[in-house]
C-alpha cells in the first residue's frame, strides 16, 4: 500500500515536500518514484530510484529543482521540489516496481491515490 502526503497550495518558487508510506513494499528490490498528471495531460515520470544501484533519475524538467530520498527501514520515498513553478501543478502520484530508467516511462504494478500539487504564479 502506497500513501501520499504533503501536497497543497505553493506560490511560484517555493517549496513542497511529498511522502510516500510504502507499507509493506519491497523497497530492497523495487524501484520506487513519483510521476505526475495534470488537467488534460497524460501522466508523466518525474523521478524515482533504481532498485538495482540506488541511482535517482529525473525527468528534464525537474533536473535540479527536485530530490528524491528514500529510507529503507522506514519504508518511505521523498520527493523535495524546490523553486516550483504553475507547469508542476498536479496530482502527484506514488508508484513502486517498475522499470526506473531514463526517461521514466508510465507503468507501475503499484499506485498510490495521489496528492495534489498547486504551483499559484
Amino acid at each position: 500500500q502506497l500513501v501520499e502526503s504533503g501536497g497543497g497550495l505553493v506560490q511560484a518558487g517555493g517549496s513542497l515536500r511529498l511522502s510516500c508510506a510504502a507499507s509493506r513494499a519491497r523497497l530492497d528490490v523495487w524501484s520506487i518514484g513519483w510521476f505526475r498528471q495534470a488537467p488534460g495531460k497524460e501522466r508523466e515520470g518525474v523521478s524515482c530510484i533504481n532498485s538495482r544501484d540506488g541511482r535517482p533519475i529525473y525527468a528534464d524538467s525537474v533536473k535540479g529543482r527536485f530530490t528524491i530520498s528514500k529510507d529503507n527501514s522506514k519504508s518511505t520515498v521523498n520527493l523535495q521540489m524546490n523553486s516550483l513553478k504553475p507547469e508542476d501543478t498536479a496530482v502527484y502520484y506514488c508508484a513502486a516496481a517498475f522499470d526506473c530508467t531514463a526517461p521514466i516511462k508510465v507503468g507501475a504494478h503499484y499506485w498510490g491515490q495521489g496528492t495534489q500539487v498547486t504551483v499559484s504564479s
